[in-house]
């Protein structure tokens, strides 16, 4: 271990080495924080942050230690959280300047998760304007002129740059895979209602899902695993037994796993060198990689979505509408504007889809481990946009768990993301189907 280099260690790396006494919580945040001053000036991916109560908090983790108090699986590690997830001990602004000044009166359910795992809650990460499309300041690490994607720009940007080797983002659309590949980063967006959402902000119930972006499928798992649980304030969200996604991890999958290529009606739309990595991968998998057509009649999920999203982002942003739509942006001022049209025959239309769409998935989960698919149509674009989502979308709507794996990069050099999506409920599985896939690309490039 470089113990001149803490600030590279990963989550799991880090736990591990602060449990064995060989490092302590407070070297390892001293080293995030000299690492964010060195580069926060160009990414800026933070949107509040204060040292000296993070290092508090780092020797509250070594004191407890010391005393031989019981450790949990993140105990001294940091943690950068999107300012849309509440923390009682920081403010939480949604992006918007109508949030201004806002300090919860508690944690969110998945802080409170994470504090009880023993983490250091190091500082809230940028988010665009309201978890929407609107740009917000942060940069892409790898090229500053490229934008790190939405709305959790700031938490996958952070762990790109070496901040901090865990971040929470959400995801109502594409805010949480895309970002993770335009900044090339691990990415895993869980099953619908595993994460309770309880003190984050609302968007949409039917889409809204806690995420994790992190430097190894290790890391995602022993996060997800801390924060997946039951809320009673979370409808969504169903008692379950703690997944053990660590655990399934590192077993060996009973077979070679099998890979459904599904390319969508929008495979046209992903740039050349999307396409052509694709050919290589499916080529590299050989029997285990086998094209899969979905039918035209799902070219309607996209419009369903849209139906849901901005329905009930209007209900849920109905006070910040009804107070202070002059300080919203023109983009989510139509975007609003367009889900207080939404006819209330079409919502339920469109809701009443989901369940009909993840029973035709099905049947595919039979056959295959996963589906294989671009996490984006190609690289960062630039800063003035967050990207295009729509490689996310269907996704979203089904409520499946999906990873980002940046095992590619394009033409320009910068990061070019896998999107790899498992059936409902099964997120375990697809972390192990996601390590076999990650090691077969890795001995490729050696």
């Amino acid at each position: 271990m470089d113990l001149t280099r803490l600030e590279t260690l990963g989550a799991a790396q880090a736990a591990r080495a602060i449990a064995a006494g060989e490092i302590t919580s407070g070297q390892l945040v001293q080293a995030c924080l000299a690492r964010i001053r060195e580069v926060e000036p160009a990414v800026q991916a933070w949107h509040y942050l204060d040292e000296e109560h993070a290092l508090a908090q780092a020797r509250d983790r070594d004191e407890r230690r010391a005393a031989g108090i019981a450790c949990g699986p993140l105990h001294g590690v940091p943690v950068g959280i999107k300012d849309i997830i509440d923390t009682a001990d920081m403010p939480t602004e949604d992006g918007t300047p109508l949030h201004v000044g806002r300090m919860p009166t508690g944690d969110a359910t998945v802080v409170a998760s994470l504090r009880a795992a023993g983490a250091v809650i190091l500082g809230k990460t940028v988010t665009t304007e309201l978890a929407t499309y609107s740009p917000g300041k942060t940069r892409n690490p790898h090229d500053a002129e490229r934008t790190p994607g939405g709305s959790s720009s700031g938490s996958a940007a952070a762990v790109a740059a070496g901040m901090v080797p865990l971040a929470l983002g959400t995801q109502t659309n594409g805010s949480l895979i895309r970002p993770g590949a335009f900044c090339g980063v691990y990415t895993y967006k869980p099953t619908h209602g595993w994460v309770p959402r309880g003190g984050v902000l609302k968007l949409s119930r039917t889409l809204d899902t806690v995420g994790v972006f992190a430097r190894s499928l290790e890391d995602l798992a022993l996060a997800g695993e801390q924060i997946a649980g039951f809320d009673e304030n979370d409808p969504d969200s169903r008692p379950r037994a703690r997944p053990p996604l660590v655990a399934t991890l590192a077993q060996e999958p009973p077979l070679p796993p099998k890979f459904a290529l599904v390319k969508t009606h929008l495979w046209e739309q992903a740039d050349p060198a999307v396409r052509e990595a694709f050919g290589e991968l499916q080529e590299l998998l050989g029997a285990q990689c086998e094209d899969y057509p979905l039918g035209d009649s799902l070219k309607d999920a996209w419009t369903w979505h849209r139906t849901i999203m901005e329905a009930e982002m209007a209900a849920n942003l109905d006070l910040e509408w009804e107070r202070g739509r002059d300080k919203l942006s023109q983009p989510l001022q139509a975007q609003l504007g367009r889900g207080r049209e939404v006819r209330a025959l079409d919502y339920q239309k469109a809701v009443a889809r989901i369940a009909i769409l993840n029973e035709a998935f099905d049947e595919l989960f039979t056959r295959y481990d996963a589906i294989l698919t671009p996490s984006a149509p190609g690289t960062a674009p630039p800063a003035a946009t967050t990207g295009d989502p729509s490689f996310c979308t269907l996704w979203s709507l089904t409520g499946m768990p999906a990873l980002n794996l940046p095992l590619l990069s394009g033409a320009d050099g910068l990061p070019l993301g896998v999107q790899l999506v498992g059936a409902r409920n099964a997120d375990a599985r697809l972390l192990r189907t996601a390590r076999s896939l990650v090691a077969q690309a890795e001995a490729a490039s050696h």
